[in-house]
């Protein structure tokens, strides 16, 4: 007896037609995909850029083309594993931040430590999804810088493209001003005011990201200027000296005012990247639970008003109970 198994024809989808609108005005086409394909893995969305599947108005585009409004963006159908899949269907949960400023152009909120500016590298969701979820009816919301996670304080979040652009201008050509607040181990000394020392960033054998001071000559290294103000010294019982200071960066690089202060032989108190190990584990017991780096002041050109704008959070409860 012959059983016949009928073969269900295989759809495939079909790809679509996506209509760039102004918000996504001068947007790198890999962002704008990422935004389009939530949840697909960025490197397949750079391999259908590159086998030339994604066309813009029937043309073969690069990942830094930038799309403009009425481009129509060919989008592929995209075929991802389930728990990918199931990863892009729970969403973030919603979360609200406290405000320091808003308006229709641009959010200053106060982030809190502990929490990813955005999701990616083993932590699934950050302050930019959260919000996102949290008003779903906004049309932009784009983070305008970084902050580590460990890092709290002023985070700028775009409304507008036309803002995002302006604020991003702005830090890439240094016309920002800002200051953080650290707590640093050992009595940082007045006369010390300017760290100008080159940063290299590597990858550990586990993967992990590291920087290193390096040398003028390290064709690797990145020019970095940190401006430092000695606030005040800190004198606990049992405890080593410690020094309250203000700290400016010139130039944002990554892990710039960590790897800096601890080649100066200061380390961030709770740093637990380039800090005092020993120091931590001690000062955890007495409510230090994170690394005292705080993004205490900002220094902006509002990007419609023209207006030179400043901001200022205030240290946390946590950190000023320390103090």
């Amino acid at each position: 007896m012959k059983h016949i198994i009928e073969a269900k024809p295989l759809t495939t989808p079909a790809a679509r037609l996506v209509e760039v609108d102004a918000d996504s005005a001068g947007q790198r086409l890999d962002n704008f995909l990422i935004r389009e394909l939530k949840g697909v893995p960025k490197t397949h969305v750079y391999r259908i850029i590159r086998s030339g599947e994604v066309r813009i108005n029937k043309g073969r585009a690069s990942a830094d083309t930038r799309v403009e409004p009425g481009d129509v963006v060919r989008v592929p159908p995209v075929r991802i594993s389930g728990n990918v899949a199931e990863k892009a269907e729970r969403p973030a949960p919603a979360r609200e931040f406290p405000i320091l400023l808003e308006d229709d152009h641009l959010i200053a909120l106060d982030k809190p430590a502990g929490v990813a500016v955005h999701g990616g590298s083993g932590v699934s969701f950050g302050v930019i999804e959260q919000l996102r979820q949290a008003r779903p009816q906004a049309k932009f919301l784009e983070l305008v810088h970084r902050l580590d996670r460990e890092t709290s304080g002023i985070l700028l979040v775009a409304k507008k493209r036309s803002a995002l652009t302006h604020l991003q201008d702005q830090f890439r050509e240094r016309e920002t001003g800002k200051t953080y607040l650290a707590l640093v181990t050992g009595a940082w000394p007045a006369n010390k005011k300017v760290i100008d020392q080159p940063l290299h960033k590597y990858l550990q054998a586990d993967g992990e990201r590291r920087v290193r001071v390096t040398t003028a000559d390290d064709p690797d290294g990145m020019r970095s200027i940190t401006l430092v103000k000695l606030r005040n010294a800190v004198q606990k019982p049992d405890l080593p000296a410690m020094s309250l200071l203000e700290v400016t960066i010139k130039t944002g690089r990554t892990h710039q005012i960590r790897v800096h202060l601890a080649s100066q032989g200061h380390p961030i108190v709770g740093d637990d990247k380039y800090g005092d190990f020993d120091l931590n584990k001690r000062l955890q017991k007495l409510g230090v639970k994170r690394m005292f780096l705080h993004a205490w002041r900002l220094q902006f050109t509002h990007p419609a008003t023209g207006e030179r704008t400043e901001l200022r959070a205030e240290l946390p409860p946590e950190l000023t109970a320390f103090l």
